[in-house]
C-alpha cells in the first residue's frame, strides 16, 4: 500500500507548535519567570500559527515551508535557553588583527 506525500507545511506547523509548547513547558518545570513580552510572543506567535499555518506575513523573512520566520526561531530559541538555565546570547570572539 503506497502513502500519500507527506504535506511539508502541516509537518512545519505541527513541529511549530509543539517548539512553541515545549518552550513555554520548559520554563513552568524549571520554574523560571518569563517576562510579560516572552509570555505575549509565545501566545500571539502560536496564534497566528494555528490560524495562518504560518506566523509571518513576508516571504522575505523566512522560508516558503517554514512556519516561522528566522527572528521569530532565534527568539524561541532564547526562549528556550533561559528556561534550561543556559547562557544568553552569543559569544563571539572580537575581531582582531592577526599577529605577523
Amino acid at each position: 500500500m503506497k502513502r500519500s506525500v507527506p504535506d511539508r507545511k502541516a509537518q512545519a506547523k505541527r513541529a511549530a507548535l509543539n517548539a512553541l509548547k515545549r518552550a513555554r513547558r520548559l520554563a513552568s518545570r524549571a520554574g523560571v519567570t518569563l517576562s510579560d513580552w516572552e509570555g505575549e510572543f509565545l501566545g500571539s506567535v502560536e496564534d497566528r500559527v494555528k490560524t495562518y499555518g504560518r506566523a509571518f506575513g513576508d516571504p522575505e523573512k523566512g522560508g516558503p515551508g517554514e512556519a516561522l520566520s528566522v527572528m521569530q526561531t532565534v527568539k524561541l530559541k532564547e526562549i528556550a535557553a533561559k528556561a534550561k538555565g543556559e547562557k544568553k546570547g552569543l559569544q563571539r570572539k572580537p575581531f582582531r588583527r592577526k599577529a605577523d
